[in-house]
Order: C-alpha cells, then structure tokens, then sequence
C-alpha cells in the first residue's frame, strides 16, 4: 500500500534554460501530492539557469539544487535519482509542465496495479515555446504487459510523463549514458521504457497531464541525432526480440514522420526534406498520406506567419480557434 505521505523523488536536469525554468518549477511546487523531493540538476548551463533555481530554494525546502559539469541528460537524471533515497521517481524535462494533479492520480494508478506495475504514464499535450497548446493528439490506453506494443510506437512519448518505481528503475539499469558518448543522445526516455517493459506492467492516466515544449532549443529539435538515437534504440531490441522485427520497422517509419515534423517546426528545412525523403524510399505511400497532417502540425505550433495560418484554415475549412495556455487550462 503507498501511503500519501510516501516520497516521490522529482529529478530535473537542466541546461541553459533561464527562460522556462520557472514555469517547470511552478508546475511542480503546485502538485496537489505534496511529499516531493525536488532535485534540479544543472548540467553545466552558462546562463541564469542555477541563480534563478537557487532562489526557489529559499522558498521552498522540498527543492535541492545540483550542479556538474555538462554531462548529458542521462547523467544528469542519474545523479539526481541518486541523491534523493525515494522509492517513486519522477522526472520532468526544464522547459515542460505539469498539470497540479499529475503526480497525485499516477501515484494512485500505480498503487491500484500492485507491485508488479513499474510505470504510469500520462497523456500530454504538445506546447509551443509560449506555452500554448497546438496539438492533443496523443491519447494511448496501453497497460499492463505492453514490450510488443512500445516496440512499436513510444506511446509513453517523453520523459516528463513517468513516474517509476525505483525498483523497476535500478533493474533497467538507469539511464544509459552511452548514447551521448556515441553522439546519439535523444532516446534515453524510449530506452527505459523498453528496459522496464521487459519486467514491469505499466499503467496509464487517460488525462493530459503534461505540457511537452517544442522548441528550438531543446535536445529533441537535434532531428538527426534523435534519429541515430532511435536507431541504436531500437536495434538493441531487435537483437534481443526478433520476432518484434516487423514493429520495431514500424516504430522507425513513424520516428521518420515525427523527426521530420519536429524539424519543419523549428524551421530546419533541410533536415525536414531529407527525412521525408528517406520515409518517402522506406514508404512511398505512409509519406504521401501523411503531408497533410504534417502540414496542419506545423501551422498549429504557431512557428509560422499568421497569414500561413489563415490560408491553412481556409484550405481546410477549420473555424477552430488554437488552444489556450497549457497552464491556463484545466485537465
């Protein structure tokens, strides 16, 4: 049985992230599960990041602050889970948030699945760099023995979505660092899913309870090293579970139209054609049905000319209004 004064371990690795990380830290602070042990990690960062942390550190106590030299997220994420002796973890990227109810109804999901589920997840709503919602397309249901499944798709979708047990964390074996060290860095999330899913059940809160930044800055707007990033990824796993072949193929075609969406959005053009130019020669045809949807994406994210939008709209003969901030709204 969790008890609700049980500790949740919050880890938050950081990198130049002056202009977000007080919305991270106002989303966690204001979690209704109030027994949290906040630990930001800055990793290096050369701008205003730690001064700005270290003054929520006087405001309140639950919240440490780390510094190391720059190592990468998974290094980061680790030292965070070490200094805190948590039995839940939790981890939040610096530039994303939390609905206030998040933590709270994980930790209930995971208490109702006993102690052989590992994970809860949660929906999330993809934001843009002013923290507007432009897309709530991600609305997964899987549960209980999903490996086959998360060889297909990342339907957990980010790190700022789990809460862990640490026990399932320590037998994935922590984040793996050597994904940087092979400029590969981008999948440590998907790679501990896996890693977890090959012991644990998981759970899943149908509410999106994050708000995932996309942006220009942060790791995952690195198109091609997330690309060499899934596909170390999901090679590990293929070796491992053969007869996920015709998934985990799958799961790299949908990383292409992803990849190439997230470089459109942060205006790398020519990443964005080269990408579709590999699906288009994996694919020929889930290239083609796609451009419309991606098209739409891109107008959403609200990275482009409002007259873009506009004649968008017009094509598509949509009155909708764009979604209101993340942090305005109530999930």
């Amino acid at each position: 049985m969790i008890q609700d004064n049980t500790t949740v371990g919050v880890v938050v690795p950081m990198f130049n992230a002056e202009r977000t990380i007080r919305a991270t830290l106002n989303s966690i602070c204001g979690q209704h599960y109030q027994a949290l042990d906040i630990v930001v990690v800055d990793d290096g960062s050369t701008d205003l990041s730690a001064s700005i942390v270290a003054s929520y550190t006087e405001q309140d106590r639950r919240i440490r602050l780390i510094r190391q030299s720059n190592g990468g997220v998974a290094k980061a994420r680790n030292r965070g889970v070490a200094s805190t002796d948590a039995e839940f973890l939790a981890f939040v990227d610096a530039d994303d948030l939390w609905a206030p109810s998040k933590i709270a109804l994980q930790m209930c999901t995971l208490q109702q699945g006993g102690s052989s589920a590992g994970l809860a997840y949660c929906w999330f709503a993809d934001i843009d760099g002013d923290g507007r919602v432009f897309s709530l397309h991600n609305r997964p249901d899987a549960e209980g023995r999903v490996l086959q499944r998360m060889c297909r798709t990342n339907f957990v979708g980010n790190g700022s979505s789990m809460l862990v047990r640490r026990a399932a964390f320590e037998r994935a074996g922590g984040f793996d660092p050597s994904l940087r060290a092979r400029n590969a860095q981008g999948c440590e999330d998907l790679l501990m899913c896996l890693r977890i899913a090959e012991s644990y059940e998981f759970r899943v809160v149908p509410q999106y309870l994050v708000g995932y930044r996309m942006t220009n800055a942060n790791m995952s707007s690195d198109v091609m090293q997330m690309l060499r990033s899934c596909e170390i990824v999901l090679a590990e796993f293929r070796q491992k579970y053969p007869q996920f072949g015709d998934d985990l193929d799958d799961h790299l075609i949908d990383m292409l139209h992803w990849l190439a969406v997230r470089a459109l959005i942060c205006g790398r053009l020519s990443a964005a054609y080269g990408l579709m130019k590999k699906l288009f020669l994996m694919e020929p045809g889930t290239a083609i049905s796609r451009l419309p949807r991606m098209m739409d994406i891109y107008c959403r994210a609200r990275l482009v000319p409002r007259w873009v939008k506009i004649r968008m709209k017009r094509m598509r003969n949509k009155n909708a209004e764009f979604q209101p901030h993340y942090a305005e709204s109530i999930w």
